[in-house]
């Protein structure tokens, strides 16, 4: 047998470690067959923990059982998870863990509200031959619900919408126009009083209506009044959206515009506008969307009526907010049942301006 003799070097290179691989990033996106049974094994076990205590101690209420069901399962899910990951691990799928129990709680909160709502509703808006066809003039609260519908409300409804989108958008696109392209010391003020004015309570809109178009002007509480109320609401968030829009546009385009020889105003009016269009449009549609279930304005400047009525300037003019409130405070289950169904007409009327405005403000996606 021939023995090779290896030299010192060599032995040292064949005994040292094999150099590190390169670092893989763990992926964000995907979950692995340990998370996915880390995160059953937590929730079966909590679930199963949280019914025996409350068999034991006596506990009641769905809220205090969900909550605490909640509690246990971060614990077990941390202390499952830590048995074979690093802290990292542990820390980022227990925070991801509790985002996605609040986005839960928040989705089934909406969910169990649509569905209330449309459950309550189902047995007014399902008269499909009466409810949106005739109004409730000459029918009692006590009337059977193929009788009268609520076609005054959505009348009532359109046209103060309406009238409020006339005085609110030339009011908010220019206060608008006038932070973004104007500016100066007097811009920041008028700022500051439209972040100040959204995030008053709408009650304040109706109570400036009533003291001075009421009080002092001596008008009657018509729709054009209830109207003007919701101006005064929709006015500081198309306003501060816009902004928000305005400021996207590129300077360079404002500068290429001036480079031209053009005017500010043309530039604001011929660029700036239509480049931001879709935003502008997204502003609109989310301030519709806000007053058109406003109610608390409504309750102090218009007054209630059964009768249809088309000419904002006179007499009181009813709306879907104002008739579902008094629907549903009136203590008849037939009248109920009907400001329910009246809720439901309005929930999927601002569920669609929502949805237009989303569809709207996306990315657009240029062309491959």
């Amino acid at each position: 047998m021939t023995v090779v003799n290896q030299s010192p070097d060599l032995a040292v290179m064949s005994s040292a470690p094999a150099a590190p691989g390169p670092d893989v990033p763990r992926s964000l996106s995907t979950r692995s067959f340990d998370d996915r049974a880390s995160w059953l094994a937590a929730m079966v076990g909590a679930l199963g923990i949280v019914w025996v205590a409350f068999q034991v101690t006596g506990w009641s209420g769905k809220l205090g059982f969900t909550l605490l069901w909640f509690a246990v399962y971060l614990a077990l899910y941390a202390a499952v998870t830590a048995t074979g990951n690093p802290r990292p691990v542990v820390v980022d799928r227990l925070v991801a863990a509790g985002v996605a129990g609040g986005a839960a709680v928040v989705g089934l909160a909406l969910l169990s509200t649509i569905t209330y709502t449309v459950q309550k509703g189902w047995p007014a808006f399902s008269h499909w031959s009466n409810f949106y066809t005739e109004t409730a003039a000459g029918v009692r609260p006590t009337a059977p619900l193929d009788q009268g519908g609520i076609l005054h409300a959505i009348a009532g409804t359109a046209i103060q919408v309406g009238i409020a989108l006339v005085i609110s958008l030339p009011l908010g696109l220019g206060t608008a126009v006038y932070i973004t392209e104007v500016g100066g010391r007097a811009a920041k003020t008028v700022r500051t009083v439209v972040e100040a004015m959204t995030a008053l309570p709408d009650v304040l809109a109706g109570l400036f209506t009533y003291a001075t178009l009421i009080l002092v002007v001596h008008l009657d509480r018509t729709g054009f009044v209830a109207a003007v109320a919701l101006a005064v609401t929709m006015t500081p968030i198309v306003a501060r959206s816009a902004e928000v829009a305005l400021r996207v546009v590129p300077g360079g385009l404002r500068e290429a515009s001036l480079a031209l020889g053009a005017s500010q105003a043309s530039t604001v009016w011929r660029v700036v506008l239509p480049t931001a269009r879709a935003g502008l449009a997204t502003s609109l549609i989310l301030g519709i969307a806000r007053i058109s279930g406003e109610t608390a304005p409504l309750l102090i400047v218009s007054g209630a009526s059964t009768y249809q009525n088309l000419n904002p300037f006179a007499q009181p003019m009813n709306s879907l907010p104002l008739y579902i409130f008094s629907a549903v405070r009136s203590g008849q289950p037939n009248f109920i049942a009907r400001g329910f169904g009246a809720a439901t007409v309005l929930l999927a009327l601002v569920t669609v301006l929502f949805a237009l405005a989303r569809y709207l403000a996306r990315p657009k996606r240029g062309n491959r």
